[in-house]
């Protein structure tokens, strides 16, 4: 029981039901069931509790007060929220797919819940251990994009069309250096899934080898999460409100759900895969304390999040697209094919691996920032020739 306090809760209802006479094969489907939603439900429940998280963060870091009213310092304020939009009219637009529009909303949180079901969450605690946990966190992850289309094509509003096709542009884009990125770790552990790439990290964690990587993932998450700098999906003041504009109470309030969550399960996804998971001083021995490490790592993760939406400016749309084409992909590939050659070389030459996977990140990143600096000076005297030759005897003079 202390070793493995889930399993042997999972044992335990599994004897009771077969004591009641139900087949073994049943009694370990009806196991499996429970346990999903018993994952599902506590994800969802702990957006409560980050929606407050953020807006109390968000309030501190611009000097604002954010929710006090609603219970003690406002943590009641989410479930107020809830209520009130609950009690407030679906009203669908005449001429929209209903059927279409009503699946998007509960798609988008599904997009985002069903990628905890890979994430371990300590020792014997994972929703499935599968071989392909990677490839599962991208095919799961864009079925998100996907509930996007759908509420932009099924409200019949040519505003929410343009405003998903705009925002769809962007999230597809930044899937590409996200599963590029995804490549790195992959590497590092020789397996996909995620339970074995948080055993590869007992000796150091992959951050330590493969810091750029870890970067590249992070930023292009948090675009593909629609987090700022990269919220674009709430910056379509010059087309109303963007793909959500037509709807309105719980309809609305899902893809709201699926924000704030995906926030928090950005930072999960990069614990897991570059920060050691739930690895941490006695473990071994007391197996729940990984689930305390998980959750630490993973606040400290989600603060940076916090931080950089309630800090940075937004981006235009040209400059997301100029940024993830220009600059993410191209990195990401090179960081892959950089990764791979230091790798395989200092395996082959018996170098240090720590050494070898850190030397070759720094080489990259002194590249890049050479790279950047010329490409910067090229365009500073490119807009100094224009500056020049539009200058005039009248302008001059005044």
């Amino acid at each position: 029981m202390i070793q493995d306090p889930f399993g042997w809760l999972g044992q335990l209802l599994h004897g009771w039901l077969v004591g009641l006479g139900m087949a073994p094969e049943w009694a370990r489907a009806l196991q499996a069931f429970l346990a999903a939603g018993a994952l599902a439900t506590a994800v969802l429940l702990l957006t409560f509790l980050l929606i407050w998280v953020e807006r109390k963060l968000l309030a501190r870091l611009q000097d604002r007060l954010g929710p006090n009213r609603v219970g003690p310092y406002g943590i009641f304020q989410t479930i107020a929220d809830a209520i009130k939009l609950v009690l407030k009219e679906v009203i669908v637009p005449s001429g929209a797919d209903r059927l279409v529009y009503f699946i998007a909303p509960p798609l988008a949180v599904m997009s985002v819940v069903g990628l905890w079901g890979v994430v371990p969450l300590a020792p014997n605690l994972i929703g499935s251990d599968i071989n392909v946990g990677v490839i599962y966190l991208v095919s799961i992850g864009s079925i998100g994009t996907l509930a996007v289309m759908l509420a932009g094509w099924s409200s019949n509003n040519k505003y929410a069309l343009l405003g998903a096709f705009r925002t769809v542009a962007m999230l597809i884009s930044y899937e590409v250096p996200m599963v590029v990125a995804l490549l790195v770790p992959t590497m590092l552990a020789g397996s996909m899934g995620t339970v074995e790439i948080v055993e590869r990290q007992r000796e150091i964690w992959f951050v330590v080898l493969a810091p750029i990587a870890a970067l590249l993932f992070f930023i292009s998450s948090m675009a593909e999460a629609g987090k700022a700098p990269f919220d674009l999906l709430e910056a379509e003041s010059e087309i109303v409100a963007g793909y959500n504009i037509e709807y309105s109470s719980m309809a609305f309030g899902m893809f709201f759900v699926g924000e704030f969550l995906h926030g928090f399960t950005i930072a999960a996804l990069t614990v897991t895969l570059f920060f050691g998971g739930w690895l941490g001083p006695g473990v071994d021995r007391f197996p729940l304390l990984g689930l305390v490490y998980f959750a630490l790592k993973t606040a400290v993760v989600y603060f940076g999040v916090v931080w950089i939406r309630g800090t940075l400016p937004r981006l235009r749309i040209d400059q997301v697209n100029a940024f993830n084409w220009k600059f993410l992909v191209p990195l990401s590939l090179a960081t892959v094919a950089v990764t791979a050659v230091a790798d395989k070389l200092g395996a082959g030459l018996g170098w240090n691996r720590i050494l070898t996977l850190l030397g070759a990140n720094g080489v990259l990143a002194l590249g890049t920032i050479l790279a950047l600096t010329i490409y910067a000076r090229s365009v500073r005297r490119r807009e100094d020739r224009l500056g020049a030759g539009r200058v005039t005897p009248a302008t001059a003079r005044g």
